[in-house]
């Protein structure tokens, strides 16, 4: 099958669909065993079909975590071999959106009065699934570092394989947060239980596709809209992408569509919101792109939103992502009259610089 998978890798540069790179096409090999097991018919349990003439079922493979900087094509590889599985019951999903669900199932087992809430959430993905694949895996909350050595140790115990993208080698995971180690046992079972392999691709290929590329539409028109949606095709390769939620002290900010680190938005639903520093900066850390469509003029008008959208270009700016925009006017005439406008001229500023073409090319993964 690994052929077969290189073959695909292979083909795709031939027809100028991928640029060769020899650390991606190195990597290939490091899903073989994982798409051997995953050929082999899941083991069956319980019942007396389960208990006679059964020949021992095959142990499953070390599971794989990739990591590398950002725009080396570890999603890209992923999403390969995750194509190339066929129809066993799998799961390609953005691990904050999957800890999501987890926190929810957690939720609803608590209201039934489990006593231990994780069991059944866990069971019922491993039932469902025999692959998950998380894209963009860190740790930045502390219920979800609390909580993910148990769940990734249940389900590997049922035979689920976890294939995971990171932009951080695993001992940096959850780095200098709130009692980390008591996160550390984590971080040794990756070590042991996973495959750990840095994608040393010396092309930041994202980065690549948007360099010299005008980033700024102004106005918000239809032109300004086809520019955008070919950007988001291009960036997720045609996928529509899902909600990415980030629980924020007990509260759910949402970026209506995400796919492989992308963002998109509309001024109105990330600014429109009551949302601060903290809810900005995580939507920065979770993110390496953000469209940010329709932005209007501002003023006395919308002074609040105005204030939001300068704290968003702060959160963004400082975190080194790439910001593709839509707006009513340059950004020197978004803002030119009433209380913030002196202020804006900062903001003004950093949105002209981060149209430059190396902006966030200095981003540490």
């Amino acid at each position: 099958m690994s052929a077969a998978l290189l073959q695909i890798y292979d083909a795709k540069v031939e027809a100028g669909a991928l640029r060769p790179d020899a650390a991606q096409r190195a990597a290939m090999p490091l899903f073989e065993p994982i798409l051997t097991y995953l050929a082999q018919p899941a083991p069956k349990t319980g019942g007396l079909r389960g208990f006679l003439g059964r020949s021992k079922p095959v142990a499953p493979p070390p599971c794989l975590y990739l990591w590398g900087g950002v725009g080396r094509g570890k999603s890209m590889l992923m999403d390969l071999f995750v194509s190339h599985v066929g129809d066993v019951p799998k799961r390609r999903v953005h691990f904050h959106a999957f800890m999501q669900e987890i926190h929810a199932g957690l939720h609803a087992a608590r209201a039934r009065g489990v006593e231990d809430a994780l069991l059944p959430v866990a069971d019922k993905v491993a039932a469902d699934v025999r692959l998950l694949a998380f894209d963009e895996m860190q740790i930045t909350d502390i219920t979800d570092a609390m909580l993910v050595g148990r769940l990734f140790e249940r389900l590997m115990a049922a035979g689920v394989v976890i294939v995971t993208t990171s932009n951080r080698l695993p001992d940096d995971l959850y780095k200098d947060g709130l009692n980390r180690a008591l996160f550390l046992p984590f971080i040794e079972m990756i070590k042991d239980r996973m495959v750990v392999h840095e994608l040393q691709a010396e092309t930041d290929y994202r980065q690549h596709r948007l360099a010299g590329a005008e980033v700024y539409f102004t106005p918000a028109d239809a032109a300004a809209r086809r520019e955008i949606a070919r950007f988001w095709d291009e960036l997720t390769g045609h996928d529509p992408g899902q909600p990415l939620r980030l629980q924020i002290k007990g509260r759910d900010v949402v970026v209506p569509a995400a796919h492989n680190g992308v963002g998109r938005a509309s001024f109105w639903e990330l600014c429109g919101q009551p949302l601060g520093p903290g809810d900005y900066l995580a939507i920065a850390q979770a993110l390496r792109v953000l469209i940010l469509e329709d932005i209007p003029y501002l003023s006395a008008s919308n002074y609040n939103e105005a204030k939001r959208f300068v704290t968003l270009i702060d959160a963004l700016y400082e975190s080194q992502v790439r910001l593709i925009a839509s707006a009513a006017a340059l950004p020197e005439r978004l803002y030119t009259e009433g209380a913030g406008a002196f202020e804006f001229e900062r903001t003004a500023s950093r949105l002209r610089e981060m149209q430059g073409a190396d902006w966030g090319a200095r981003r540490a993964g």
